[in-house]
């Protein structure tokens, strides 16, 4: 058997790298793994008068570098369910930072917020660009229907927007973005002059909406669906009203992008539809169809590439915060 030696520094920086890591938390997921070696490998060259560093709580409830925040579990109700994550940049660019705004899917019925699916990539790029990136939870099925699941996300984003200069955001540069179940909650938000004010919600910039095929909730359940649709729209016409973003709409909504897969004939169809319908309002909503999955919507957003420009060309046309922002 070969003996391997190392030099003294060597084994030292070994050993120091392994009491780091078993000081993580055990549950951390991708990310915070990414950002516990870029930590590692910063401190390797930055040397001994290197400032300190932690990350702290065993559950991974805070966790930071002079780079990162996370404000794990931030209640805007009394629900278990009714908690979101608050991802903070590297502080200061001078100007208060805009907001990503993000509600994960999983048909209304699963999901949560600390997905790697949900944050990771976005995270990882707009926080490099000096956005605040939020992520929420909300009751699901069957506790809460979607009517239910929209009032929530509107409280969230109240309050947020209420919490957002203490995390150094700015509340009125609020980009919303939500996948699957969680894109027609943020339509539906979008769509309704209701939920936002009724949860005190200020105005915020527009929308993105990821691969979403319920825009139009009526046709859907009047001709053969999907089994989930059925617990989350039930048998009543009204209701089906009610939930349809398409339905809905005011001539007051702002913005939004309709990202879709072109894999799935009824998610294009569905955005072209609501697309035309916003049309006829004077609400511009634009249709971005790309090949890719339902689940890659989701989880490549935030790499390089088409895909990703696409949705920041929308995102920079907002406003002139965000545009500067994302040409860091």
């Amino acid at each position: 058997m070969t003996n391997l030696r190392f030099p003294p520094l060597a084994l030292a920086t070994l050993l120091g790298v392994f009491l780091l890591t078993q000081a993580m938390p055990v549950h951390a997921g991708p990310l915070l793994d990414r950002i516990k070696q870029q930590i590692m490998e910063r401190r390797e060259s930055m040397g001994k008068g290197a400032a300190e560093e932690s990350m702290e709580d065993p559950d991974g409830t805070a966790v930071s570098d002079s780079r990162l925040k996370v404000l794990r579990d931030v209640a805007y109700g009394s629900d278990p369910k009714q908690k979101m994550d608050i991802y903070l940049p590297e502080a200061a660019s001078g100007t208060a930072a805009p907001v990503i705004f993000m509600v994960h899917g999983g048909g209304w019925r699963t999901g949560d917020k600390r997905h790697s699916n949900v944050v990771d990539n976005k995270a990882n790029r707009w926080l490099a660009k000096g956005f605040v990136f939020i992520s929420v939870n909300n009751r699901l099925l069957p506790e809460a229907d979607p009517l239910d699941q929209v009032r929530d996300v509107a409280r969230a984003l109240a309050s947020a927007q209420t919490k957002a200069q203490g995390w150094g955001a700015d509340p009125k540069q609020f980009v919303l973005m939500g996948h699957s179940a969680g894109a027609h909650l943020i339509a539906l938000l979008s769509s309704s002059s209701i939920y936002g004010p009724q949860a005190g919600a200020q105005p915020w910039l527009g929308s993105v909406l990821l691969d979403s095929a319920a825009l139009d909730v009526a046709p859907i359940m009047k001709e053969r669906h999907f089994k989930l649709y059925d617990p989350a729209f039930g048998t009543d016409p009204d209701f089906w009203k009610a939930a349809s973003p398409y339905q809905q709409l005011q001539a007051s909504a702002k913005p939004m992008l309709a990202v879709c897969s072109t894999r799935r004939e009824d998610s294009c169809a569905q955005a072209k539809a609501f697309s035309a319908h916003a049309t006829t309002l004077g609400v511009r909503v634009q249709v971005s169809g790309h090949d890719l999955s339902h689940g890659e919507i989701n989880k490549e957003l935030g790499t390089a590439g088409a895909y990703t420009q696409a949705v920041e060309q929308f995102m920079g046309g907002l406003s002139p915060v965000v545009a500067a922002a994302l040409a860091r």
